[in-house]
């Protein structure tokens, strides 16, 4: 069964790879949850759900002759998308006149397609009830001051790394900032010769991530190993076929995958 429904277009194999590379370099620059998180596939398209534990309540109960596990949970894996128009009359034009054909609007999908995945790792889903990195309950806090003045930032960001190492989380330590926090740490610091972001990567071994999905005034660090969280990958992210539609082609930029906190307490959130 051809689930993409590629069979059924009028396309020629050399444009689906056209298609195909625009739509995975572009994505390539666009996200960055999976720049520090581990990835759980791809599984592939009929894997609906997938198991979630909470590493520190996970057990097998027994009582009266039956066995459960608690501290896991079963979700479903949602499925992201973006659709897109490519004129029919475009791609004749193209072809016979020999030149490339124009993929802006696949960019532009692609573009908006990752940008989802990215907000739903970060910020979850209220309404069909997905965890976040910011939204997730359990996580530890940590109160940011201005980080134009002194060495607030590279201070913040060592205190909520001790408080990790106090409740014995150790491991690969990443830092998400949005482009406003990011841009505060280039200058230099006193007394130092070094610019404040210099001093971070090093902390982090440069493990420190910029996204826009974030908006204004917002960081979060985790320790970003697999046994605290992961990102699950059913179907990695790919062009479907939808129809051809008042003579011209529609297609969709789809995935589907699901952040998996296993361990909310491993997430710092800077308030």
């Amino acid at each position: 069964m051809d689930y993409l429904s590629r069979d059924s277009a009028p396309l020629s194999n050399e444009l689906w790879e056209q298609i195909d590379k625009t739509v995975v370099d572009t994505a390539g620059k666009v996200l960055h949850g999976r720049r520090f998180i581990p990835l759980f596939g791809p599984l592939g398209i009929g894997v609906n759900t997938i198991t979630v534990d909470d590493t520190d309540k996970l057990a097998e109960v027994s009582k009266h002759g039956l066995m459960m596990t608690s501290g896991r949970r079963f979700l479903e894996i949602p499925t992201l998308y973006e659709d897109f128009v490519l004129s029919a009359r475009d791609l004749e034009s193209a072809v016979h006149a020999g030149y490339p054909i124009d993929l802006t609007r696949v960019v532009t999908a692609a573009e908006n397609c990752a940008l989802k995945e990215d907000k739903l790792i970060f910020f979850g889903d209220t309404d069909f009830g997905i965890d976040g990195l910011f939204s997730v309950s359990g996580t530890s806090k940590i109160k940011k001051t201005d980080w134009t003045v002194g060495e607030n930032a590279f201070t913040n960001i060592a205190a909520a790394i001790n408080l990790l190492v106090e409740k014995g989380i150790y491991g690969a330590y990443s830092l998400a900032v949005s482009p406003d926090l990011y841009l505060q740490m280039q200058r230099l610091q006193p007394g130092t010769g070094l610019l404040e972001i210099d001093r971070v990567k090093k902390l982090l071994e440069k493990r420190i991530y910029s996204t826009p999905v974030l908006g204004k005034n917002k960081a979060v660090l985790v320790c970003s190993d697999s046994r605290n969280i992961d990102l699950v990958i059913g179907q990695d992210i790919k062009t479907a076929y939808l129809e051809q539609t008042e003579l011209n082609h529609k297609f969709r930029i789809l995935e589907t995958m699901l952040l998996r906190i296993k361990r909310a307490q491993s997430i710092v959130v800077f308030e």
